[in-house]
């Protein structure tokens, strides 16, 4: 799908180069793959905190074998 994007010259360029692409599709590409996962991983960190757990749980004791 074709899309046309005012992208800043300057900073595509600057991408470009940093990410050692060939092409600006190269570029635009990877930032939002990148983009993706970082939002992906974000949504893991609100799950901090929401799992309930039993402190008097023995994972040692789950180890030893009968």
């Amino acid at each position: 799908m074709a899309t046309n994007l005012d992208i800043d010259p300057r900073l595509l360029e600057k991408a470009r180069r940093l990410g050692g692409h060939r092409t600006k599709r190269a570029a635009v590409q990877e930032a939002l793959e990148e983009y993706v996962r970082r939002r992906e991983q974000m949504k893991i960190i609100d799950l901090f905190g929401t799992v309930e757990f039993d402190p008097r749980y023995d994972y040692k004791r789950q180890r030893k074998r009968p």
